[in-house]
């Protein structure tokens, strides 16, 4: 069992290494866009379409030491909380995407965070397609090997075939494998072992932090969310809620 322990943890590590390594500058892009964003005091759009891409939406939402700012929109259409299947077939809707941009108002002057473990299906591509159209600026975050090596007519994908880093303005890299699942289970008939939640929650905590950093340095202060359950968190968080109870929809 430990043998399996260790593969695991150096692939998904190893994961993390590379993206590090090689996304730095994607980051920095799109951690200046967010950064001038938050100092004129506008929100940042994030959405996660996809069954367990919406995790990635909820990680940097409400979350302690995270940046108030942050606005997840969290559509029931594609959350497995409303089933599995039906979420699928939801993301694989053409023009569901479109709907939810547009019920959330998305517009000009707005930005627009978009994560998505393969970068393929048509709820994600409506979704870049639209904000872009109606004047937002949109940031991906999504496997570009997995796009690439997705078959032209797969069912996921958008009727245009485009993938989510050929249509949005900065893009980010998070290397996910073909598959997802990396480790082969002697006896097993698929791999296990998924590594996309663990890509995506650090490439956007890197991308929140690297955002942090550029808005410190101004010297203004940066709401920012501390853990309810921490020693004056709600006090802590109180300071700040008036100023989002009423713009950001799910809090």
């Amino acid at each position: 069992m430990s043998e399996l322990a260790d593969e695991y943890f150096d692939a998904v590590t190893g994961l993390m290494a590379r993206i590090r390594s090689e996304e730095g500058d994607a980051v920095a892009a799109a951690a200046r866009i967010l950064a001038e964003q938050i100092g004129r005091d506008r929100l940042v759009h994030v959405y996660g379409p996809g069954g367990h891409s919406n995790l990635a939406s909820q990680e940097v939402f409400f979350r302690a030491g995270g940046l108030m700012h942050i606005s997840a929109i969290l559509d029931e259409g594609t959350l497995l909380s409303s089933g599995a299947l039906r979420s699928m077939a939801v993301e694989r809707l053409p023009g569901y995407g479109r709907i939810v941009i547009e019920r959330a108002g998305i517009g000009s002057g707005d930005v627009l965070l978009l994560v998505n473990a393969y970068g393929i299906n048509a709820a994600l591509i409506d979704a870049a397609l639209t904000a872009r159209e109606r004047g937002a600026t949109v940031i991906g975050a999504s496997s570009r090997t997995h796009a690439d090596q997705t078959a032209a007519d797969h069912p996921a994908r958008h009727p245009s075939g485009a993938n989510l880093h050929d249509v949005v303005d900065v893009h980010i890299d998070t290397k996910v494998p073909v598959g997802d699942a990396v480790i082969q289970v002697p006896g097993a008939l698929e791999r296990s072992g998924a590594t996309s939640t663990f890509a995506n929650a650090y490439t956007l905590n890197w991308l929140m932090l690297e955002t942090l950093a550029l808005l410190a340095a101004t010297g203004e202060e940066v709401p920012m969310w501390r853990s309810g359950n921490a020693p004056g968190g709600d006090e802590a968080n109180a300071r700040f809620l008036s100023r989002f109870a009423d713009r950001v929809a799910w809090l």
